[in-house]
């Protein structure tokens, strides 16, 4: 053999025997492959409808128009019904406050939107703001995220009635009629003991607004069933505690006491 031919095979030889070292300290350290496990499916964000309605009522528009939603429909004047209201008192307000403290443990859903009993109608829906005055279109308008962010959002963007400075408590020359004025001192003391009655509160009106579960669960459980004895227990008519209710939502779900958001929250 040529000394020629024994240099190359020994320079082969080295050549194999190096790249086997190599892999081996490869692969040595290679963890074995295994295959990622399977991601569990992400969970959507719940959502519930509550209203209050008369059981003359019909209220089969919420599951058939709005099937994507939970809801519960409280019937305010029937204690057989599956979900009831103890007294038919406060317009909505003992519905919303009957779901809150029924649900705030462990079901409230992660946006609850409070809604009146009527789907549309220029004269019983006049507050919707749509052109067709429906409440199954401002729902779906609705933007869950800004409730997200913004933990309270009322439906309606209109500034009258309600806006700016409607209710005044401390008004030299009270207004005859507007009760919810008058009312608002004894109110404001038993729903909000020892904090100061703003001397102006305004939000635009009817009581249909969306809340986030956070921003519910930033009132301890204790404060709902307060503002749900304030309800049972004054003297005042159905239609007068349900107003002085309808201005203090906002307050209640931490917005300061005049509040108005305009038509951004749409677009």
């Amino acid at each position: 053999m040529s000394p020629w031919l024994r240099s190359a095979i020994a320079t082969l030889l080295a050549t194999v025997l190096l790249l086997l070292t190599i892999q081996n300290v490869y692969f040595t350290n290679q963890k074995p492959w295994r295959p990622s496990p399977p991601q569990a499916p992400s969970t959507p964000p719940t959502k519930a409808i509550v209203l209050g309605a008369l059981a003359s009522e019909d209220t089969s528009w919420v599951a058939r128009d709005l099937p994507d939603w939970q809801n519960a429909i409280y019937v305010v004047d029937n204690t057989s019904a599956p979900l009831h209201t103890a007294v038919n008192k406060g317009r909505e307000a003992m519905a919303y406050l009957t779901y809150v403290i029924d649900n705030y443990d462990a079901s409230l859903a992660d946006t609850v939107l409070f809604l009146h009993a009527h789907r549309d109608g220029e004269l019983r829906a006049w507050h919707v703001d749509n052109e067709g005055h429906d409440n199954v279109e401002a729902v779906r308008a609705l933007r869950l995220e800004f409730v997200a962010g913004a933990g309270y959002v009322n439906l309606r963007c209109g500034l009258l009635p309600g806006c700016n400075h409607e209710v005044q408590p401390f008004r030299s020359a009270p207004i005859p009629g507007l009760e919810v004025e008058h009312a608002m001192h004894d109110a404001w003391a038993f729903m909000f003991p020892g904090a100061p009655l703003p001397p102006e509160i305004g939000v635009p009106c009817c009581a249909q607004f969306a809340v986030s579960k956070t921003q519910i669960r930033a009132r301890p459980k204790a404060d709902y069933e307060r503002y749900r004895a304030w309800v049972l227990e004054t003297r005042l008519p159905d239609l007068a505690s349900g107003r002085v209710m309808e201005f203090l939502w906002h307050i209640i779900f931490g917005k300061e006491a005049v509040q108005y958001v305009g038509l951004e929250r749409w677009g």
